[in-house]
């Protein structure tokens, strides 16, 4: 079942989703060679309790960090380690939190330090079909239409979308109603209505789209080893259209 929210949700909510663009924000000014993915997870736990929240991804379905610190060729769901990242590196940190019983979501990938022509570009496309998504955002709309958008806008660039892993509905869960594939047809699937509350976050591979579980059995990698970029909002359907609840 697909929960509404009603304006007063969404407004928590927003609270919820500007205190992880905030946490995005402060951690992205800290990424350089030389600082681990545990220090980057110390950091946020820290200012997301100093903010009276909740991590949201601690101890969810056992997953043992704050963040997910996902580098170079790890799709999604990295656990953040002592290895100290490098020149070079690309990291997506996803990061969850609660505020007042309802959560926000949302992540980026950063670069660290100079990165190579091909990475750049994988991040500017991932970034770009995020924002195409986002359009479709609207009432009347079909959850198609957002997954096409995603979709046509990165193989458009020669890239290929992930497709084990789905954007989510959100609220008073971390996971809710609908799923929001990266791939699919435009014109189907639910039509969008004002209080519905989505998780959209295109996950773009360099090469091939296979996805391989590592042995922790959370650090999602690329089957051929390329590189991978993730992008996320939380964005609510409204009678304006899309609003973008995490930002700072």
């Amino acid at each position: 079942m697909i929960v509404l929210k009603t304006p007063s949700e969404i407004a928590r909510m927003r609270r919820a989703g500007r205190l992880v663009a905030q946490v995005l924000e402060s951690l992205g000014e800290h990424i350089k060679a030389g600082v681990t993915t545990e220090t980057l997870d110390r950091m946020a736990e820290t200012m997301i309790r100093e903010a009276g929240a909740q991590p949201a991804f601690l101890g969810y379905r056992g997953f043992p960090a704050t963040i997910c610190a996902s580098v170079n060729d790890v799709i999604v769901h990295g656990i953040p380690n002592g290895r100290p990242l490098a020149e070079g590196d690309i990291v997506g940190v996803d990061i969850g939190v609660v505020v007042d019983g309802f959560y926000g979501d949302a992540a980026m990938t950063f670069p660290v330090g100079r990165i190579s022509a091909e990475a750049e570009r994988l991040l500017e496309v991932t970034r770009g079909a995020l924002s195409a998504a986002i359009e479709h955002a609207r009432p009347g709309k079909r959850l198609g239409d957002i997954s096409h958008a995603i979709q046509e806008h990165v193989e458009a660039a020669g890239f290929s979308v992930v497709r084990d892993f789905v954007g989510h509905g959100i609220g008073r869960n971390m996971h809710e109603e609908p799923q929001v594939p990266n791939f699919g047809e435009p014109g189907v699937g639910v039509r969008l209505k004002p209080g519905m509350v989505l998780a959209i976050e295109p996950m773009v591979n360099a090469g091939r789209h296979e996805v391989r579980i590592m042995q922790d059995n959370w650090t999602a990698r690329t089957c051929d080893g390329r590189l991978s970029a993730h992008f996320e909002h939380t964005v609510a359907v409204t009678e304006n259209g899309p609003e973008v609840l995490t930002l700072p």
